[in-house]
């Protein structure tokens, strides 16, 4: 290898075997270069030193969630943005279990005052601001009053020695107990007619973006109704699930237009990976569904279809084969028409969307859906549950349970003081989001949270909506929840973090 001396010699021999006419432009061509050169070195170093201070101010400022743009940044050094705050979850809990190595036993036991300014304060939608760090929780008033306030959610109708939630499989629940309006038709009148007061109460809500959601929860099926700036849509949108072929087509009838979300992402998938074969299936679903209309049509009609379809296979004698190929009788038809929408029933791909103005329509087709109460059973006469976040006509305001334990659990070879904090009831998700920022600040973000979704609730959490949300602002500031200055902005993602 050869040394910067040695370069620098054959660079002056160069120099002095060149025509004296050449020997400045030469000497400042050679300076030139050597000044480019080291240009682009400190430039070098220069970006390297941005990016090692970009570094820092995200390892500094972490609690910051705005990320700031920087100029120039290589590819190898752009570093994913880390998310602070969990987004929306959709589904209903029915238990959260906090754990801690800090003592969690000031949620326990408010003081009647505290109890009554937390009711107060949700009904009146105040809400506190709590500082960064609460040094002592048990003897913060503030954080005690707001824990009260995170409890409370609102429900109709309400037994109180029966269990409204939840509604599927709940067989256990009602064992035992007293129904009265089980062989009583007037009372089961009067329950439904108030409770489709209820339901027409919430939907306005909804409708005038005073209330954000609300859960109606059947024995066969929960629906999720959510305002306009919500889960990505800036419309109105009802996800139901699970449902059956015998929903969909009542749905149908009614004319309740609906889609159905991981069925057409599924069908998505396939077209992206095969074409080809996604081509075959759209030809064989058009082809059922021709033969289906032809099916259902009945006298004349069918007559007359059926001199259709023997003209349609007229070619087949001309070659000769009629006899060996059979065509597809009436029932054939049907079972492969309906073998694919039966396959769905009772699944999470069973999920339907409906959206803006059949929501509505929908309203109305609950009320006066007859599955909708189940006639026989435990629960026979007893219309759905309807949970929601803020105050209806004819809600109960309810509270859910929380229980604080302190154990030992073994850390290696020693024993640590662990606190749990155990909440169950109807879990919505705006409470979830509360009690968790609640905690951030009591415990100084040193817990762990185990949360357990009602199951058939857990698909609420897809993107169903056709229609995205544009840039126009979207005030939901009447909702009556925890709402950030920027919280009426373009974005429902920035809204959906605060639930």
């Amino acid at each position: 290898m050869k040394t910067s001396t040695e370069d620098e010699e054959e660079e002056d021999m160069s120099t002095k075997k060149e025509p004296r006419g050449f020997s400045s432009f030469s000497g400042s061509l050679t300076n030139a270069e050597k000044m480019e050169h080291q240009d682009i070195s400190s430039k070098k170093c220069l970006s390297f030193s941005e990016d090692d201070s970009l570094f820092e101010e995200k390892e500094e400022g972490v609690k910051d969630p705005l990320l700031k743009s920087p100029k120039a940044i290589a590819p190898a050094s752009i570093v994913p943005p880390v998310c602070t705050e969990f987004p929306a979850d959709w589904s209903l809990k029915t238990r959260l279990l906090f754990t801690s190595p800090l003592s969690l036993s000031w949620a326990e036991q408010p003081k009647a005052q505290e109890q009554a300014l937390g009711l107060s304060q949700h009904c009146r939608a105040l809400f506190t601001t709590l500082p960064h760090t609460v040094q002592d929780p048990r003897s913060c008033s503030e954080l005690r009053c707001t824990f009260q306030q995170s409890l409370v959610y609102w429900q109709h109708p309400s037994l109180p020695w029966i269990s409204l939630f939840p509604r599927i499989n709940a067989e256990r629940s009602f064992a035992g107990k007293s129904t009265p309006w089980a062989q009583d038709t007037a009372l089961q009148q009067a329950l439904m007619s108030e409770w489709s007061g209820s339901l027409s109460s919430l939907y306005s809500l909804l409708k005038a973006r005073l209330c954000p959601y609300f859960y109606l929860c059947s024995y066969q099926f929960t629906v999720l109704f959510r305002t306009a700036g919500l889960g990505g849509s800036s419309r109105i949108t009802a996800l139901i699930s699970p449902t059956t072929r015998g929903l969909r087509e009542a749905m149908k009838a009614e004319g309740i237009e609906f889609s159905l979300p991981l069925v057409e992402e599924r069908r998505r998938s396939k077209d992206q990976q095969n074409p080809q074969q996604g081509e075959e299936d759209r030809e064989r679903e058009e082809e059922c569904s021709e033969l289906k209309e032809c099916v259902d049509c009945d006298g004349d009609e069918a007559e007359h279809d059926g001199d259709n379809e023997d003209s349609s296979f007229s070619w087949l004698k001309e070659m000769g084969v009629q006899d060996k190929i059979k065509k597809p009788d009436s029932i054939t038809i049907q079972l492969r028409k309906e073998s694919q929408t039966v396959s769905l029933d009772h699944k999470p791909e069973s999920v339907v969307c409906v959206e803006e103005s059949h929501t509505f329509t929908l309203i109305n087709f609950l009320i006066n859906y007859k599955s909708l109460v189940a006639a026989a059973g435990s629960q026979a006469g007893l219309p759905p549950t309807l949970l929601a976040p803020i105050a209806f006509s004819g809600a109960t305001m309810h509270k859910l349970k929380a229980r604080s334990v302190n154990v030992k659990s073994q850390v290696g070879s020693s024993y640590q003081n662990i606190s749990s904090l155990e909440i169950t009831g109807p879990i919505l998700p705006s409470s979830l989001h509360a009690i968790t920022n609640l905690l951030k600040p009591a415990q100084k973000g040193n817990f762990s949270a185990t949360l357990y979704p009602h199951t058939p609730t857990t698909v609420m959490n897809i993107h169903a909506s056709k229609q995205q949300c544009t840039a126009e602002k979207v005030d939901l500031s009447g909702c009556g929840l925890t709402l950030l200055p920027s919280s009426s902005c373009s974005s429902p993602r920035a809204w959906e973090r605060l639930l």
